[in-house]
């Protein structure tokens, strides 16, 4: 069976699990079936298998329910998965629909038109990362203007904002770094292996921050109230995933947001001028009132 054959069998798999109603094994062959697979109870086994072993996503069997769940204290890249899938399985819709329809693209508008700067040395940091090999490459920095050459240990590929981020240990710094992928140049992959830091959890370096900038700082509650219209966004596109729900009713819609408060926090709220209010704490209150008021003096 082709790959796009295999996602997206994968892709039915995990939603059917993911509804939590009927989930045994007869209900998802019949939930396969319906959809264009027919496979026996052994190929179902066998793509449990490559969901744990390929990207560690725990399939389990409860006998005393007969269902199947995931166990998603032992799926850590179980969000990671997901949005792979729903990526690949839309590249191959639109691919779909290319084959039919000759003008398909005169109907599709892309965010940035210029497209994504530095995606091109995706699959060379990718095979970086997975061969413990160092790499090179010149880096911009917007704000000094400055152009300086890198050597990287790299670790982890991540999107935020259209934009992809390699991070790892530089050479000479002690602490993580990230590097926008729309800034680098020259990138070249040495000869050099390393052996990975495993006392750190990069990805929990960035569990309780919004975009790119991480610190060791203390995890605050924010709370955060917009206007009901407002509210509806914010509900079917959450800021973090430690979004609550405080309050929804027609006056305001108020969430909470276990996080480290950063740049990119300020950031997101100030986008939403005036549907949005800063409820707590007073230190980001105080914040944003200041830039407001800065931003005000500039008219």
């Amino acid at each position: 069976m082709s790959v796009q054959g295999k996602i997206k069998r994968y892709s039915l798999i995990i939603e059917k699990i993911k509804n939590g109603r009927d989930t045994s094994f007869e209900a998802i062959k019949d939930f396969l079936f319906d959809n264009g697979f027919e496979h026996t109870k052994r190929t179902i086994q066998r793509d449990f298998d490559d969901l744990r072993n390929e990207f560690g996503v725990e399939v389990l069997y409860d006998s005393s329910r007969n269902n199947y769940y995931i166990d998603y204290d032992n799926s850590p890249n179980f969000e990671n998965f997901v949005r792979f899938l729903e990526l690949v399985n839309t590249a191959d819709l639109l691919k779909e629909s290319f084959k039919t329809k000759s003008k398909s693209l005169e109907h599709i508008v892309f965010d940035n038109s210029e497209g994504l700067q530095g995606i091109q040395y995706l699959e060379l940091f990718l095979t970086a990362i997975k061969q413990h090999r160092e790499i090179s490459f010149t880096h911009y920095n917007f704000q000094k203007n400055t152009t300086t050459k890198r050597l990287l240990k790299p670790y982890l590929l991540k999107e935020y904002a259209n934009r992809w981020y390699i991070i790892g240990e530089q050479e000479g710094v002690k602490e993580f770094r990230n590097f926008g992928m729309d800034r680098v140049s020259n990138v070249q992959l040495t000869e050099n292996t390393f052996e990975p830091n495993t006392d750190v959890d990069i990805n929990y370096l960035y569990h309780d921050v919004i975009g790119m900038v991480y610190s060791e700082n203390t995890k605050q509650r924010v709370v955060l109230s917009f206007t009901p219209e407002q509210g509806q966004y914010v509900k079917t596109l959450p800021l973090h995933h430690s979004q609550q729900i405080l309050l929804d009713t027609n006056i305001a819609f108020q969430i909470s947001l276990d996080v480290i408060p950063n740049r990119s926090l300020v950031e997101r709220i100030l986008m939403y001028g005036s549907s949005v209010k800063v409820m707590e704490p007073i230190t980001l209150v105080d914040e944003i009132k200041g830039m407001l008021k800065a931003t005000f003096l500039r008219y």
